[in-house]
C-alpha cells in the first residue's frame, strides 16, 4: 500500500494543515493518492498550482489526485475542470475524517467529485494537535482561522471564511502535551492571529491567551507568536512584551504598505503613524525587540512619492525581516476593478528596491549582535536561532531540539555565526 503524497502550497497555516491531514489520511487507509493543498493569495499562487498538479500527474500517471486548500475553496470549478484532478475538497472538508473515510473507500463519485461548501457558513475552527513540523525544536499551535476583515487587495477571507477561534483552555491542554513530548518553543499561528478570541464567550483578547499560557503551562521555555495586526495588539499582549522573559522578543506586522492614502485604498485599518508608535512603544517595554514585516509593492495608483514612503517605513519601525509582495492582480478582489494599475515592470523594480532596504537592515541587525550572549534553540546539529528568530550557524554540532547558550562571534549574509 502507497501512502499517499502531499505537496503544500503557500502559508506556515497550510503546512501545518498538512500535517493534520497526512494523520487524518493514515487513520483512513488512504492509498495511491497525491494530494495539493494550494494557496489563493494571488493569481500567481493560482498559476502555480496549475502548474504543481499537471507536473505531480505526469509523475504520478495511476494516482488519485485530490485538491484542496484556499485556491479549491474560491474557485473549485478552475480545479474541477482539470483532466488531471480528481477530487476538489474545500477548507473545511480537508480537516473532516469523514472526507478521508470517503476518499479512502472510494465511494466519492462524480456526484461528489467536488466536495467544497460555504466557508462562510463555518462557525467554529477544530483545534488539530500536530507534533510540531520541519524540525523536532519548535511546534505550531493553531489557534485561530479565517478573517473578519476585508482588505482590497486580499481573497484570503473567501478561503477561509470568518474569523473563529480555538478555546484558550484546549489552547493550553495542546501545548501541555507538546511541553511534556520535549518541544522547548510553541509558535501560536492563525490568518489574522490578533483577532483571537472575538467571537469566543467573554471575547478574551490574545494578550489574554499568552498570559494564560505563560501561568499555565510554566515549563514552556520557549512562546512564539506568529504574524500579527498591530493596530488590534491589546494592553496583555504589551504588558507580556514588558514582562515576559518567556515570549520572544520578535513580532511579524501585517503593515502592507507606509503610505496613508494607500493604507485607505487597501481598506487598512491602521495609518502610517500608528506602525510607527507601535514599534516605539514595543521597542521600550522590551529593547531587544525585532520585527518582520509584509509590503506589498505597486498596489494599484501607487505613485513614486507613495512608494518612497512605504521605503522609509523599513527604517523609521527600524523592520529586519521582510516579506515583500509585488502586487498581483487578484480577480474578485475589489483592488482588482481599480484602473489605475500600476505597471509590471515598475511592480518589479519597486519590489527589488524594498528588499535591497530589507538586504541592509539584516546586516546592521547581524553586526550589533556579535559579542552577544543569546540562548539559541537548535533547528539541527549545525543550525538554530536566537530569541529574535535569527539563524546561527555553529561549526562543531549541537544537540538538536535544544537551547544552547552561547556568544555570537561573527555573521554571514543572512546568519550569524558562533
Amino acid at each position: 500500500m502507497n501512502a499517499p503524497k502531499f505537496t503544500t502550497l503557500g502559508c506556515r497555516l497550510n503546512a501545518y494543515e498538512t500535517e493534520a491531514m497526512k494523520e487524518l489520511s493514515q487513520q483512513a487507509s488512504l492509498s495511491n493518492a497525491v494530494v495539493v493543498n494550494t494557496c489563493a493569495v494571488t493569481a500567481e499562487a493560482v498559476r502555480k498550482a496549475r502548474q504543481e498538479i499537471r507536473k505531480l500527474r505526469r509523475e504520478n500517471p495511476d494516482a488519485r489526485l485530490i485538491v484542496t486548500g484556499c485556491a479549491a475553496q474560491t474557485e473549485p470549478e478552475t480545479f474541477a475542470a482539470m483532466a488531471e484532478v480528481d477530487a476538489v475538497i474545500g477548507n473545511t472538508e480537508k480537516m473532516q475524517p469523514d472526507t478521508w473515510t470517503g476518499l479512502a473507500a472510494d465511494f466519492i463519485g462524480e456526484t461528489e467529485a467536488v466536495q467544497v461548501d460555504d466557508i462562510m457558513s463555518v462557525t467554529e475552527t477544530a483545534g488539530h494537535l500536530i507534533d510540531g513540523f520541519g524540525t523536532r525544536s519548535r511546534a505550531y499551535v493553531q489557534v485561530q482561522n479565517g478573517c473578519d476583515h476585508r482588505c482590497t487587495f486580499c481573497i484570503i477571507p473567501y478561503g477561509r471564511g470568518n474569523s473563529r477561534s480555538v478555546p484558550a483552555g484546549v489552547v493550553v491542554d495542546q501545548i501541555k502535551r507538546l511541553v511534556d513530548k520535549g518541544y522547548n518553543e510553541v509558535v501560536l499561528t492563525g490568518v489574522d492571529l490578533t483577532s483571537w478570541g472575538s467571537d469566543l464567550p467573554a471575547q478574551p483578547k490574545l494578550g489574554d491567551l499568552v498570559m494564560r499560557i505563560l501561568k499555565l503551562v510554566p515549563d514552556l521555555p520557549r512562546l512564539r507568536i506568529s504574524s500579527i495586526d498591530s493596530i488590534e495588539v491589546d494592553e496583555n499582549l504589551m504588558q507580556a512584551i514588558a514582562t515576559e522573559p518567556r515570549l520572544m522578543p520578535h513580532l511579524h506586522l501585517s503593515l502592507q504598505h507606509g503610505d496613508d492614502l494607500i493604507l485607505k485604498r487597501m481598506k487598512r485599518r491602521h495609518l502610517r503613524d500608528d506602525a510607527i508608535r507601535f514599534t516605539e512603544e514595543a521597542r521600550k517595554l522590551r529593547p531587544d525587540m525585532t520585527f518582520g514585516a509584509d509590503i506589498i509593492a505597486g498596489f494599484p495608483t501607487e505613485s513614486e512619492a507613495h512608494f518612497e514612503n512605504s521605503l522609509r517605513l523599513i527604517s523609521d519601525c527600524n523592520l529586519t525581516w521582510l516579506h515583500v509582495f509585488p502586487y498581483s492582480k487578484r480577480e474578485g478582489t475589489p483592488a482588482a476593478r481599480i484602473p489605475q494599475q500600476v505597471n509590471g515592470k515598475t511592480i518589479k523594480s519597486r519590489a527589488a528596491r524594498l528588499r535591497a532596504a530589507g538586504t541592509e537592515q539584516v546586516a546592521k541587525h547581524l553586526a550589533g549582535q556579535i559579542g552577544k550572549t543569546h540562548h539559541i534553540l537548535m533547528e539541527n546539529h549545525h543550525m538554530g536561532r536566537t530569541e529574535q528568530f535569527t539563524e546561527v550557524s555553529f561549526a562543531a554540532p549541537q544537540p538538536e531540539g535544544q537551547i544552547v547558550t552561547t556568544k555570537i562571534i561573527g555573521q554571514n549574509e543572512t546568519q550569524l555565526t558562533a
